[in-house]
């Protein structure tokens, strides 16, 4: 567990979509702009390692409301004051229409080598219907501008079970996506998060989504579709090409270390999480004045540990290590979780298999939420 990765938050958007819970902001005043780049600017100051980052995220909100140079120039920081493996991952998450060919270029020339485009979908309709501010079109001269600007690392998010969606605009969607040929996908099901439009018009009654079963012919199409394009599935919502897994997310998913910065970023150090406070403001002015930006802090103790760790790693198809979680936490699954283990494994939810991996099955990634709770 040596990696190291560093996150940094860029709370601003075009517009909030409809099914967003993320701590964001629409619009960007340059007085704003310049202070958040201040107040983030100081933060990075006041951490330092001795082991070198493995990975840099910049995502939000949406990065590329800050202008290249500007998000160059804080990746250069970021360089300066963190030293960096030779092959760390350095991603920024971009929203179509929001960056042109010389600013992507701009951004690979500064050092970012993999690119996550957020198009979610490639129907128009679906588009307007989650409030997304860009186009089909945009999204695809976003990808081609991508490969012209020397990103060879594309990442294509893509949402499914959103309203009034069909299998067959999922399938178009998909054959789009894979035809602008990335190396990495990123295929999230529809969730209705609190305090969303989305929660609310469902709560209503006026939000139409696809049934259960059509949502379950999405993902074997999805599994269909990009086992044949050469893709493996190495986490619930994630493909790649082989040698593409996105390092800086599998270390968050190993319950590893990072450092998180600007408002609203979550940091885990030694064994101690802290959550900044989730406002462009406040966060501001608490940098200025040189106080503690942490909203909350939480050491979780080895026991707590240790169950965050089983239910994160089982997000990932390989499932988690029973002699690394011993040797990490000094636990014996097997024995910890007793017959809610044995259970899961009898109804086909979960299953050992060589080197001792516990993991879910077929069956058990289908309905991964109701298995891991038993394991809360």
């Amino acid at each position: 567990m040596d990696d190291l990765g560093l996150y940094v938050h860029v709370p601003f958007c075009l517009r909030k979509c409809a099914y967003c819970s993320f701590y964001s902001e629409t619009g960007l005043p340059p007085d704003k702009g310049k202070a958040y780049l201040t107040a983030v600017t100081r933060q990075l100051r006041q951490f330092s390692s001795i082991r070198p980052l493995t990975s840099i995220f910049f995502g939000g909100g949406t990065p590329t409301m800050l202008p290249p140079a500007v998000l160059s120039s804080l990746l250069a920081e970021c360089r300066q004051h963190f030293p960096c493996a030779e092959d760390a991952e350095i991603s920024i998450e971009v929203n179509p229409a929001t960056v042109d060919c010389s600013g992507l270029t701009m951004l690979r020339q500064a050092g970012f080598n993999r690119l996550s485009i957020g198009v979610q979908s490639l129907h128009d309709q679906e588009l307007r219907r989650i409030g997304r501010p860009h186009s089909a079109t945009d999204a695809i001269q976003t990808a081609h501008l991508a490969r012209q600007a020397g990103f060879a690392n594309v990442n294509i998010d893509l949402m499914y079970g959103l309203p009034d969606q069909t299998l067959q605009t999922w399938q178009d969607s998909l054959a789009q996506a894979l035809a602008l040929t990335p190396q990495h996908l990123s295929l999230y099901e529809l969730t209705l998060e609190q305090n969303t439009p989305f929660a609310r018009q469902h709560a209503q009654g006026v939000l139409l989504l696809p049934d259960e079963d059509t949502v379950l012919r999405m993902l074997e199409e999805t599994q269909r579709m990009l086992s044949g394009a050469g893709f493996c599935r190495y986490e619930i919502s994630n493909y790649a090409l082989p040698g593409f897994e996105c390092r800086h997310n599998i270390n968050y998913w190993q319950n590893g270390e990072y450092i998180g910065l600007g408002p609203g970023a979550v940091s885990c150090l030694g064994g101690i999480r802290r959550n900044a406070v989730a406002d462009v403001g406040a966060f501001c002015q608490l940098m200025e004045t040189g106080q503690a930006v942490w909203q909350d802090e939480e050491r979780l103790e080895s026991e707590a540990a240790f169950r965050e760790t089983v239910i994160m790693g089982l997000r990932m198809t390989a499932g988690v290590s029973l002699p690394e979680l011993r040797r990490r936490f000094g636990i014996d699954a097997e024995i910890y979780y007793g017959t809610t283990l044995v259970q899961l494994i009898q109804h086909g939810m979960l299953e050992i298999i060589v080197d001792r991996q516990l993991r879910l099955t077929e069956q058990g990634l289908l309905l991964a939420n109701t298995a891991m709770a038993e394991l809360v």
